[in-house]
Protein backbone atom coordinates (compact mmCIF):
# COMPACT_ATOMS: atom_id res chain seq x y z
CA UNK A 1 0.00 0.00 0.00
CA UNK A 2 0.87 3.35 -0.45
CA UNK A 3 0.27 6.91 0.68
CA UNK A 4 -2.16 7.59 -2.29
CA UNK A 5 -3.97 4.82 -2.16
CA UNK A 6 -5.15 6.58 1.46
CA UNK A 7 -4.76 10.24 0.37
CA UNK A 8 -5.53 12.40 -2.32
CA UNK A 9 -2.02 13.42 -3.80
CA UNK A 10 -2.78 17.20 -4.41
CA UNK A 11 -3.88 17.50 -0.34
CA UNK A 12 -0.15 16.02 0.33
CA UNK A 13 1.28 18.34 -2.27
CA UNK A 14 -0.59 21.10 -0.71
CA UNK A 15 0.43 20.48 2.97
CA UNK A 16 3.96 19.18 2.11
CA UNK A 17 4.33 22.85 0.22
CA UNK A 18 2.74 24.66 3.35
CA UNK A 19 5.54 23.30 5.77
CA UNK A 20 8.36 23.68 2.89
CA UNK A 21 9.80 26.62 4.81
CA UNK A 22 7.72 26.80 7.94
CA UNK A 23 8.03 24.60 11.08
CA UNK A 24 6.36 21.16 10.57
CA UNK A 25 3.25 21.03 12.83
CA UNK A 26 1.83 17.49 13.01
CA UNK A 27 -2.12 17.76 14.30
CA UNK A 28 -2.28 20.87 11.15
CA UNK A 29 0.08 18.82 8.41
CA UNK A 30 -2.76 15.77 9.19
CA UNK A 31 -5.38 18.00 8.74
CA UNK A 32 -4.43 19.57 5.84
CA UNK A 33 -3.96 16.07 4.18
CA UNK A 34 -7.53 15.04 5.29
CA UNK A 35 -6.88 12.84 7.41
CA UNK A 36 -8.58 14.01 10.51
CA UNK A 37 -11.79 12.97 8.48
CA UNK A 38 -10.87 9.54 8.16
CA UNK A 39 -12.24 6.70 10.18
CA UNK A 40 -9.74 5.47 13.23
CA UNK A 41 -8.95 2.05 10.73
CA UNK A 42 -7.99 3.99 7.69
CA UNK A 43 -5.51 6.76 9.84
CA UNK A 44 -3.91 3.14 11.20
CA UNK A 45 -3.53 1.99 7.55
CA UNK A 46 -1.18 5.47 7.25
CA UNK A 47 0.64 4.52 10.09
CA UNK A 48 1.39 1.29 8.85
CA UNK A 49 2.98 3.21 5.44
CA UNK A 50 5.20 5.24 7.46
CA UNK A 51 6.40 2.51 9.82
CA UNK A 52 8.85 1.59 7.76
CA UNK A 53 10.73 -1.05 9.59
CA UNK A 54 7.49 -3.00 10.52
CA UNK A 55 8.08 -3.03 14.07
CA UNK A 56 4.64 -1.77 14.84
CA UNK A 57 6.18 1.55 15.99
CA UNK A 58 7.11 4.94 14.32
CA UNK A 59 10.50 5.22 16.18
CA UNK A 60 12.86 8.85 16.40
CA UNK A 61 14.82 8.07 13.26
CA UNK A 62 11.70 7.10 11.34
CA UNK A 63 10.16 9.84 12.13
CA UNK A 64 12.83 12.52 11.26
CA UNK A 65 11.98 11.20 7.55
CA UNK A 66 7.79 10.88 7.99
CA UNK A 67 7.09 13.70 5.40
CA UNK A 68 8.67 11.30 2.76
CA UNK A 69 6.37 8.61 3.72
CA UNK A 70 3.40 11.02 1.91
CA UNK A 71 5.63 12.19 -0.92
CA UNK A 72 9.40 11.43 -2.04
CA UNK A 73 9.70 15.13 -2.49
CA UNK A 74 8.63 15.61 1.50
CA UNK A 75 11.96 17.30 3.07
CA UNK A 76 13.15 15.98 5.97
CA UNK A 77 12.18 16.71 9.61
CA UNK A 78 14.68 18.78 11.39
CA UNK A 79 15.86 17.29 15.08
CA UNK A 80 13.80 20.17 16.69
CA UNK A 81 10.49 19.02 14.75
CA UNK A 82 11.40 15.40 15.34
CA UNK A 83 11.55 15.60 18.61
CA UNK A 84 8.18 18.01 19.15
CA UNK A 85 6.38 15.66 17.23
CA UNK A 86 7.48 12.75 19.39
CA UNK A 87 6.27 14.91 22.92
CA UNK A 88 3.08 15.51 21.11
CA UNK A 89 2.45 11.95 20.43
CA UNK A 90 4.36 9.75 22.53
CA UNK A 91 1.59 9.46 25.68
CA UNK A 92 3.47 6.27 27.34
CA UNK A 93 7.06 7.97 27.90
CA UNK A 94 9.02 5.29 25.75
CA UNK A 95 10.27 7.14 23.08
CA UNK A 96 8.75 5.56 20.30
CA UNK A 97 4.87 6.60 18.43
CA UNK A 98 2.55 3.10 18.61
CA UNK A 99 -0.51 2.62 16.71
CA UNK A 100 -2.54 3.94 19.57
CA UNK A 101 -1.33 7.56 20.28
CA UNK A 102 -0.50 7.98 16.61
CA UNK A 103 -4.41 7.43 15.68
CA UNK A 104 -4.92 9.20 19.04
CA UNK A 105 -2.54 12.28 18.17
CA UNK A 106 -4.36 12.55 14.50
CA UNK A 107 -8.07 12.47 15.91
CA UNK A 108 -7.12 15.21 18.92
Amino acid sequence: MVMTDLLKPEEIKKALDAFAAETFDPKKFFEMVGMKAMSAENVKKVFQVLDVDGSGFIEEEELMFVLKGFSKDGRDLTDAETKAFLKAADKDGDGKIGIDEFEALVHE
